[in-house]
């Protein structure tokens, strides 16, 4: 593992790297010392730091997914779906970026994305991972998966991996219908897990080399339960947790693609809240650098020094994932919050709830309301773009990106909803104030969810319409457009930023 720190970064952290080691904070998180985040946040954590030690666990899990995987080949079942959202997706999927084998993953309640996974059933195995076993889009996914498979002549039961916590409504239900199940590690959050039963089976079973990862987490433990200002993972907890709150993290050069938009989730989502919190950014930073972009901390993965303002970071993937988990749980330490709780995302599923329930709608604005929006945010501001439409791996999204970092002059931020919502939905709502959000909301025809009274269309303008709300009662500035079914989203964002 190698981590290096330009002079100004060294100097600001130095301070909260010595109160960290004084503190003894590294050996304190993998003693698994519930009340370091003090007497409010003590409960929580006590069922939240399971992650610190998923050697064992894991290993027993791997040998299991293989042969899951030996018999799901020989029938001549080789394209793996995940559906899943937030930690419970993006960890298998930089897993699989990285490894280079194919997974498809479905955290979208687009029907044209639902409607895409959809196919090839015969060589098809879904794997439907839900922490709490009640969440609204793995449930609604699994239904039409289990309605195509029997139209197709398939057995669910034979297709459908299920991954969730011991006693979940997912787990009764699956074990009624002889689902094979996989139960995950109750004592693990969501944004956690890579290294548990969500990041290790659809992985596994795709192909990836999931004892190769467990292998090389294993190697950096005993560095990051020490109390030395070299553990990487204070180093880098005492970096991030200044006055630099945007972290700007950019793997397009590292051998793990996807590994920021995780890093995104995971710090999001464990720091913002209470009005603090860092706000973390995927993408090319140069276009903030170039910007000069207030409060950015620019992090690059690679092995030569860095620059005076910025941080670099370099490892295996499994090293990475257990530095910056480690990192983020002491960055809340320094913060005064708890990293384990996500308080502000159940507002939005609540409000998306209320929507499906109602004909209440939040109103579309126009093209020049966004420019504004665009054009008019604080130096310490950011903005979010909002996507609801068919997620799509495309280059152009970051040329998009870059283009409204040059108008705004702010960090900016793009998500395609709901996955979003599961991850820096958090911070949005919870997190420092000062965000712009411009939500994109694309029609669609309709696929009916089977057993419910509306579909992944419906379902989609709720969760928009919801999370819209719950952001303008917080008080932020939210402008939404409505575009037709077939037109590009990227291509009709790239119209207004000219």
């Amino acid at each position: 593992m190698f981590i290096s720190l330009g002079t100004n970064i060294h100097n600001d952290a130095k301070s909260r790297l010595e109160l960290l080691v004084k503190n003894s904070i590294a050996s304190k998180i993998f003693s698994k010392d519930s009340s370091l985040w003090g007497a409010e946040a003590e409960q929580e954590a006590s069922i939240r730091l399971g992650w610190t030690d998923p050697i064992d666990t894991a290993g027993e899990l791997v040998p299991q997914i293989l042969k899951l995987r030996e018999e799901l080949n020989s029938a001549g079942v080789s394209r793996v779906v995940l559906c899943g959202m937030g930690g419970s997706s993006l960890a298998p999927e930089v897993i699989c970026k990285s490894e280079g084998v194919e997974l498809f993953v479905l955290d979208s309640t687009s029907p044209t994305t639902v409607r895409n996974a959809l196919q090839d059933l015969q060589k098809t195995v879904v794997v439907v991972s839900s922490k709490s076993g009640s969440t609204v889009e793995t449930d609604s996914q699994k239904r039409i998966f289990e309605q195509e498979f029997q139209k197709a002549g398939i057995d669910p039961s034979s297709r459908i991996v299920i991954v969730t916590d011991p006693g979940s409504p997912l787990m009764l239900d699956s074990q009624k219908n002889g689902y094979t199940i996989f139960e995950a590690d109750p004592n693990v959050g969501g944004r956690y897990s890579a290294l548990t039963a969500f990041g290790l089976v659809p992985s596994g079973l795709a192909g990836a080399n999931i004892a190769k990862l467990v292998s090389e987490a294993k190697t950096i433990l005993p560095e990051l339960s020490s109390d030395s200002s070299d553990n990487p993972a204070m180093v880098l907890a005492a970096s991030i947790s200044g006055e630099r709150s945007r972290l700007l993290i950019d793997d397009q050069v590292s051998n793990h693609p996807g590994f920021s938009d995780w890093v995104e989730q995971l710090i999001a989502e464990s720091t913002g809240k209470e009005g603090k919190g860092i706000l973390p950014v995927a993408g090319d930073h140069s276009a903030e650098i170039a910007a000069k972009a207030a409060d950015i901390l620019p992090v690059n993965f690679s092995v030569s020094e860095a620059g005076d303002d910025s941080v670099n970071i370099n490892g295996s993937l499994g090293e990475l994932f257990m530095v910056f988990e480690t990192a983020t749980a002491a960055a809340g330490w320094i913060l005064g919050i708890n990293p384990f709780d996500q308080p502000d995302v159940e507002s939005a599923k609540k409000a998306a709830r209320e929507s499906l329930d109602s004909s209440a709608d939040q109103p579309f604005g126009d093209i020049q309301k966004a420019k504004q929006l665009i054009s008019n945010i604080p130096a310490h501001g950011y903005l979010s773009v909002q996507l609801y439409a068919n997620r799509q791996d495309n280059p152009s999204v970051e040329r998009l990106r870059k283009k409204l970092v040059e108008i705004s002059k702010v960090p900016v931020t793009i998500g395609w909803g709901p996955r979003f919502l599961h991850s820096t939905g958090q911070f949005h709502k919870g997190g420092k104030a000062g965000g712009n959000f411009l939500q994109i909301v694309q029609r669609d025809h309709e696929l009916e969810i089977p057993g419910k009274d509306f579909g992944f269309q419906k379902l989609i303008e709720a969760q928009a319409a919801g999370d819209a709300k719950v952001l303008s009662d917080k008080g932020s500035d939210v402008v939404r457009l409505e575009i037709e079914q077939g037109v590009d989203v990227i291509e009709f964002l790239e119209q207004i930023v000219g």
